[in-house]
């Protein structure tokens, strides 16, 4: 795993900590340690992988839906590391 540039300078954890773990326990089966880990992996993953398919398919709203994924994932991860830093 890489370290953290942020939180060996800073002391605290950034934004994105967790998430190179919580693939990891998501690649291994272990959802629910996943999602406490880095609540915002699935929907990130779901989001990157609608967007691969929205270019090769061409989905109506896929516009829209990727927007509302991004959103989701955004919020989330804002929300976990507004959480971890109180």
């Amino acid at each position: 795993m890489l370290d953290c540039h942020w939180k060996s300078t800073l002391g605290i954890e950034c934004p994105g900590c967790g998430f190179q773990r919580s693939v990891d326990l998501l690649i291994h089966g272990d959802f629910l340690e996943s999602i406490q880990l880095f609540p915002a992996t699935i929907p990130l993953i779901a989001t990157l992988i609608f967007a691969i398919l929205h270019l090769q398919f061409k989905f109506r709203k896929g516009a829209k839906i990727i927007i509302a994924l991004f959103s989701l994932t955004a919020l989330l991860i804002l929300i976990n590391f507004c959480v971890k830093a109180f």
